[in-house]
């Protein structure tokens, strides 16, 4: 109990549960209040959450990429079934869209930007990278098939059932592919390319190490001498946090991931409710809320350690953890949930928000232009974090639509 009260700072947020949790039951009227502090709430359950998994993957031998992944999601899955059993298919929908575009510009631009604070360049293996890319751009695809196809059914007309039918049977079969295109990712990961994961390589660059070429003398604030992992002593180190050892029994780990799962979903569900009267008041809409609020909380523990492990020049695994945690959200919760939504009789398609499918596709775009090359420095982190504040400032002023008319048709 002890090592799980002291896992993290933010534990000290869990009083906000209870508070939560009062104002919910006893005072549902009071929407901000039960908003603000289920927010906040959530934080700490998805530290605990995450510290939970970690336990179990190391004592099941599974990297700390795949704990930190499957830990990441598991928020993001738990509010977006919730929200889809109280039929808020459009906070379904932008926070899934959030959380691709939290982990892809905002995490890894502040990994990319905190590690460019230290080293004058960074190093990241070119392999795994150009393959997040691929699974990146067929994700994208994905959304945005299913919507021209409707568009092009529709013809700027009002939609009709029979178009609705068809991009309905359409948005299961893209699901389907994607599922098996993430089994497919799994087994290339875990099992078949292994190896091409454990890459550690580290080709980074101090400032004031660099010299020139042509009169080997210092330049002014950086010059040549590339530095790589095995000259700080981690050439023989795993991908993973040092001196990492269990500190809690198989057993209490998992019983807290049982009852960070339940808390994480009660608390979901106050905050899921109160979404409607906050975005009624005007003062914020479902938009910003889905897309920027949502993402930016329920990933606040990974999105920590994907900083922190960048300062140590462990780039590999920031990537690992902000783009990998992205490509799960786009093969596997996306369809997931809109299979899901099938199988319980939701209106969900793949078809989502113009505005949400534009982004998505441009912050793919930028984050490959930006990892093609293998390097990284502060200004490609400046330039991914830019594009987040840009997208999150439309989305404030930002109401949402529904192109396909299903959404609303959601009975609860």
């Amino acid at each position: 109990m002890v090592a799980i009260v002291k896992s993290s700072y933010l534990n000290l947020l869990l009083v906000f549960i209870p508070v939560s949790w009062a104002l919910y039951f006893a005072r549902p009227d009071l929407d901000i209040p039960v908003f603000v502090t289920s927010f906040i709430a959530i934080i700490p359950l998805a530290a605990l959450l995450g510290f939970a998994t970690e336990e179990l993957s190391l004592r099941v031998a599974l990297t700390y990429e795949t704990y930190s992944n499957m830990a990441s999601f598991s928020v993001e899955l738990i509010v977006a079934i919730i929200a889809l059993l109280h039929c808020e298919l459009e906070v379904v929908q932008s926070s899934l869209v959030g959380s691709v575009l939290s982990n892809l510009l905002l995490v890894l631009g502040m990994c990319f930007f905190a590690g460019g604070v230290r080293y004058y360049e960074q190093g990241f293996a070119k392999g795994p990278s150009q393959l997040n890319s691929s699974l990146l751009v067929i994700s994208v695809i994905a959304v945005m098939i299913p919507a021209a196809v409707f568009l092009s059914l529709s013809m700027g007309n009002p939609p009709q059932p029979v178009h609705q039918e068809t991009v309905m049977r359409i948005s299961h079969g893209v699901a389907i592919v994607l599922l098996l295109l993430y089994v497919g990712y799994l087994f290339f990961q875990l099992r078949s390319h292994t190896p091409l994961y454990a890459d550690e390589s580290s080709d980074s660059v101090l400032y004031g190490t660099v010299h020139n070429k042509e009169t080997d003398s210092p330049r002014s604030s950086a010059t040549v001498s590339t530095l790589t992992a095995d000259v700080e002593g981690q050439g023989s180190q795993k991908n993973e946090p040092e001196g990492e050892k269990p500190q809690i029994n198989k057993i209490a780990a998992v019983l807290l991931l049982v009852v960070s799962t339940a808390l994480v979903a009660v608390t979901s569900e106050a905050l899921v409710d109160s979404i409607d009267g906050i975005a009624a008041t005007g003062a914020v809409s479902k938009e910003f809320i889905g897309l920027i609020l949502l993402p930016i909380v329920s990933n606040a523990a990974e999105h920590f350690t994907a900083v922190t492990v960048s300062v140590k020049d462990k780039l590999n695994l920031s990537i690992s953890i902000a783009v990998g945690s992205s490509i799960q959200i786009a093969l596997f919760v996306i369809p997931f949930i809109v299979t899901l939504a099938w199988i319980v009789g939701k209106p969900l398609p793949m078809v989502f928000d113009p505005f949400e499918t534009i982004v998505l596709f441009l912050a793919v775009l930028t984050v490959n232009y930006t990892t093609q090359d293998g390097k990284a420095n502060y200004m490609e982190g400046m330039v991914l974090m830019g594009l987040f504040i840009i997208i999150a400032t439309a989305s404030f002023f930002y109401t949402g639509s529904d192109i396909t008319g299903l959404l609303g048709t959601c009975v609860r």
